[in-house]
């Protein structure tokens, strides 16, 4: 019944997806070839990375960050000569894509989506991203899931709402001036704000998604808060090696795992 369920979410997520051609790019790394599928859904994400494949900035970059079931993150730009104790994972072109949400797109094993910082505009990263490995779900925990989804979209309307930018802007100067007395009075207080806030939709796990998520795994904690711009299509296999790794502290692999080279996949 399993295999029956799990066949049938690929397929109806194939029709899903099967739009206009998507542009494909070859990830040659030092465990295997992937190639992944990416979404005309997400253009400034495409396109963004296309140019990058082109450019070359991947070459011989690391999987920098390798963390089993959840996912493998590559992009930063310093990583290609970085030493064995370098602390990667803050270094990329400078510039940030703007955020494309999209209800049809989530966080399922295999997506290749953008790293971000926690700036206000949920922007991703000029070169940094991730690919899901992720793990099977159950309806209990995509319920508490779910919970994490609308608490980052609170704190992102609640840090975007202008009757916020007063307070918000009163514990910059606290803190500018290290009064830190008054900084955490007012963070205490914005706090407080934040996790009262219901001045926004909530976001409910789609039912197809769900059904995804308990047949094929993923990471739904992530969805509508970091961009989803692919998916692989061939190099499962290759995700699961690198996923497994042995890594240190800081979850970068204590062997080198790199990319060797990227291509846009001409047919």
């Amino acid at each position: 019944m399993t295999r029956i369920l799990y066949t049938l979410c690929l397929f109806l997520f194939s029709l899903s997806t099967l739009k206009a051609e998507r542009t494909k790019v070859e990830i040659q790394t030092s465990r295997g070839i992937i190639i992944v599928a990416l979404y005309n859904e997400t253009p400034k994400h495409r396109d963004n990375f296309i140019k990058l494949v082109e450019e070359g900035i991947y070459d011989s970059l690391l999987f920098h960050r390798v963390i089993e079931d959840f996912m493998i993150q590559a992009g930063d730009i310093k990583s290609k000569n970085a030493g064995p104790e370098e602390r990667l994972g803050a270094n990329d072109l400078g510039y940030k894509v703007p955020a494309e949400f999209s209800p049809v797109l989530f966080h399922k094993k295999g997506v290749l989506a953008a790293a971000r910082d926690g700036n206000k505009e949920r922007a991703s990263s000029s070169t940094q991203f991730y690919l899901v490995q992720g793990k099977v779900q159950n309806d209990s925990t995509l319920n508490y899931h779910q919970k994490r989804i609308n608490n980052m979209l609170r704190r992102h309307y609640y840090m975007n709402d202008p009757n916020s930018q007063p307070l918000l802007d009163s514990i910059t100067a606290a803190r500018e001036a290290k009064d830190s007395i008054l900084y955490n009075q007012l963070r205490t207080k914005s706090e407080r704000l934040q996790n009262s806030y219901e001045d926004f939709i909530k976001y409910e796990i789609p039912e197809k998604h769900r059904m995804y998520y308990k047949t094929m795994g993923g990471t739904p904690h992530l969805d509508q808060n970091y961009t989803v711009f692919g998916e692989i299509i061939f190099g499962f296999d290759v995700l699961n090696s690198i996923a497994r790794v042995e890594t240190d502290n800081r979850d970068r692999p204590l062997e080198d795992v790199r990319i060797i080279s990227m291509r846009v996949v001409r047919e």
